[in-house]
């Protein structure tokens, strides 16, 4: 058999994945790492399908349904409203930070519940003087930070324990439960969604009423008002700031006043929905304010100030109430209650850890 004879062997290569895959792949991976939004999507995506499974194989206390989902919101509008405000003291840069939402809340709501239940103050103004009182100690923090230019950790703090202590002094450690506020849990009904009511399941008042409008102001001030372009600036560069004749002093003041109405507000989510103004209403147990902190890290707002949106806080906030709720099944009330907060430190330290990821190695992931 000459050589032009010899059968030919066929040799089977695996074939290289065309370099146009591998483009898309480290697309779809710079795509989540830089769009906070795309990756809480994914995060809220892989909680709800893992407690699904969870709760078909019979590992919870309970049904993980559509029903106790939006039952939780309730818990979600709060948490969110303070991570909004936080947001606003955040993206102003310099180490924005409101450490006394959880005193403001729980002042505001022992005022509320005096201006309500004993001076019997029409609802409407009730609930305007206290998002006014809000404004009035946010604007204190603003005094001393923005004007005398202490630091906002100091400030925040110092604040935090003035307020608690006043709330607690004011009605001496004594709850107020009388008809009047225990008739105001009907601000937190569940209620049927307007056209697909029957498509979806009842969802607490308090989503409509005040998780929407506050969403929807948040969001017009911080992307579409020019106070909202100096605050992004500020945060971003205060010197460049400074040369663009923005008034740094009053952009920081008015964002703490921001935060501070944002609480006076949750204050009266807070007494309706356990129909008792309670002078701790924003510090018993873990308290709102470091939980408030974490949502606002957790849905993109940068440490450094300068980035953040409201969109990303929404949902974090949303995957921070699922969790919770989850846990809640997953473990009885003992055990649970710890895991929360084991839970929300992990997060924050993820958000934490992913941020700095991203701006050392931004350049890589934006290429």
């Amino acid at each position: 058999m000459t050589i032009d004879e010899a059968p030919s062997e066929t040799v089977d290569i695996d074939p290289v994945p065309p370099a146009k895959g591998r483009a898309h792949r480290s697309a779809a991976l710079r795509w989540l790492l830089t769009d906070r939004i795309a990756l809480l999507i994914v995060l809220l995506v892989v909680l709800l399908v893992w407690f699904h499974f969870l709760s078909v194989g019979d590992y919870l206390l309970a049904p993980f349904s559509a029903n106790y989902l939006a039952g939780y919101l309730a818990y979600f509008v709060p948490i969110f409203m303070l991570a909004v405000g936080e947001a606003f003291v955040i993206i102003g840069g310099r180490g924005g930070i409101d450490l006394s939402v959880g005193g403001t809340v729980s002042l505001v709501s022992i005022v509320f519940g005096y201006e309500y239940a004993f001076w019997h103050w029409p609802l409407w103004l009730a609930i305007l003087a206290a998002m006014a009182g809000g404004a009035v100690l946010g604007a204190v923090n603003g005094l001393l930070i923005g004007v005398l230019r202490i630091p906002a950790l100091i400030a925040t703090l110092a604040t935090s324990y003035a307020y608690s202590a006043l709330a607690l002094t004011i009605h001496h450690s004594a709850p107020i439960a009388t008809t009047e506020i225990q008739d105001l849990t009907s601000l937190t009904r569940s209620v049927s969604l307007p056209l697909i009511g029957g498509l979806v399941p009842d969802i607490p008042l308090q989503v409509l009423t005040f998780f929407l409008p506050t969403a929807v102001v948040a969001w017009f001030v911080l992307h579409r008002s020019t106070y909202g372009r100096r605050l992004y600036a500020l945060g971003t560069n205060e010197t460049a700031a400074r040369f663009a004749a923005i008034s740094v002093g009053r952009v920081r003041f008015t964002a703490y006043v921001l935060s501070g109405t944002i609480a006076g507000l949750v204050a009266v989510v807070t007494v309706a929905q356990f129909a008792s103004a309670t002078t701790d209403a924003g510090t018993s147990g873990a308290g709102m304010t470091l939980p408030a902190i974490t949502v606002a890290v957790l849905g993109g707002v940068a440490i450094s100030g300068g980035v953040g949106r409201v969109g990303g806080v929404a949902l974090g906030a949303l995957l921070v109430t699922w969790l919770n709720a989850g846990i809640l099944l997953l473990f009885n009330n003992e055990q649970s209650s710890k895991l929360q907060l084991f839970a929300l430190g992990a997060l924050l330290l993820l958000a934490a850890l992913l941020n700095v990821f991203i701006s050392r190695f931004a350049r890589w992931i934006r290429s």
